[in-house]
């Protein structure tokens, strides 16, 4: 997603201009748009002409509309997105007050305005307008003097650094030469693995090569780290795993990436981290009972306690139609922030998200035992979509 233009007042009134790049963005643009907001964006419309001598015809022209959105339709296998309204614009082929759907199309703007832009969606603009945030896969496709340091994204590769070095063949009698431009190849790329690669985000470092390149430089990458006791590097040494590629050109990651073994692994990256916090609630709600709450009145409680370490929400509460209880959801996001609690916020499209909405899309994770809240919740019927 493209961020052309935002213009939010301090009363949190305003527009955001976008351009979705990728079907991913039709599901951001979803989560993004609320009954009552008004979308701007190019569309095609029906338009009957009469002639001088009576004959009615029809033709279809494109123009640019502003409705006022009433319904959302989102197909989640095909990522398209519709919404119908009411056109607020004056338009020489639509008249105020007409019906009109408009089917978003990629790499076609459109400007969206609300009353109130609140945390939440400010938040989803910059995740889906930040490719980095998307890039839970990097690899470094090498070879003897080449690397080239890539970002994997859900839809597409973002070439982030690429080294090259001279090496000298090996001479008879002496390797010294060959070893010190080796030594400086391997440095550089160390070098760009800190840079470029943002290990908060990345669950999954390739190395791949053809030979022993992989090998060699692996052992060179953890002997530096721990000479320079790189804690970043130490701490993240599982991410790294080494594949075999027949060059170290961008285009063998297309090769690197369809490697069944790597596929294996790539699976368990996708909202991996959604997938390890509801695990340590559910453990929690074993063991630590007192520590693991459930449900919208528990853990608006529990934050107003102070006690939430990891709140778990669902993205599908915030498309509730009913401000006031979308409100609360956006309350208790800001609520836990505010006071240094991490907030995972799940996709429904993933099954771990799925997982969630079963406890009512809302649980929380304490940082201590809280044990005086089994009463039955009040007001927890307003927790559905």
């Amino acid at each position: 997603m493209k961020l052309l233009h935002k213009d939010i007042e301090k009363d949190n009134a305003g527009q955001v201009t976008l351009i979705p790049e990728e079907a991913e963005d039709m599901w951001h643009t979803y989560n993004l748009l609320q009954v009552g907001d008004s979308l701007r964006a190019s569309t095609i419309r029906k338009v009957q002409t009469e002639s001088q001598t009576g004959s009615v015809g029809s033709s279809r022209v494109r123009t640019t509309l502003t409705l006022c959105v009433e319904t959302i339709d989102f197909d989640s296998q095909a990522c398209q997105l519709r919404v119908k309204g009411t056109n607020i614009e004056e338009n020489q082929y639509v008249k105020m007050g007409a019906y009109h759907t408009i089917e978003l199309e990629l790499n076609r703007k459109f400007t969206l305005a609300k009353k109130s832009w609140d945390s939440v969606v400010l938040d989803r603009i910059e995740q889906a307008c930040d490719a980095t945030q998307k890039a839970d896969v990097a690899a470094v496709v090498m070879q003897e003097g080449l690397a080239n340091l890539v970002l994997v994204t859900p839809a597409m590769t973002l070439l982030r650094a690429k080294v090259e070095v001279t090496i000298p063949r090996k001479r008879r009698g002496s390797c010294t030469q060959h070893e010190k431009a080796l030594e400086r190849f391997y440095e550089a790329v160390m070098q760009a693995i800190l840079r470029h690669i943002n290990f908060d985000v990345v669950k999954c470092v390739l190395i791949a090569s053809p030979g022993f390149v992989r090998d060699q430089f692996m052992t060179y990458l953890f002997k530096e780290a721990v000479r320079q006791d790189n804690k970043i590097l130490l701490e993240n040494r599982p991410k790294f795993m080494l594949v075999h590629s027949s060059s170290g050109h961008k285009y063998s990651l297309k090769e690197i990436l369809s490697d069944p073994t790597v596929t294996s692994r790539l699976s368990d990256t996708k909202a991996a981290g959604e997938v390890k916090a509801l695990e340590d609630f559910y453990k929690m709600l074993q063991h630590e009972p007192d520590r693991a709450f459930y449900g919208l009145a528990h853990v608006e409680r529990a934050a107003d306690a102070l006690a939430i370490d990891t709140l778990l929400i669902s993205d599908k509460l915030f498309r509730h139609q009913d401000v006031p209880t979308r409100s609360r959801y956006v309350r208790l996001v800001d609520n836990v922030r505010d006071n240094g609690g991490n907030v995972r916020i799940f996709s429904s499209l993933h099954v771990s998200g799925e997982q969630l909405t079963q406890l009512s899309g809302v649980a929380a994770i304490l940082r201590f035992p809280i044990a005086d809240l089994s009463e039955p919740e009040d007001g927890s019927s307003s927790d559905e979509d």
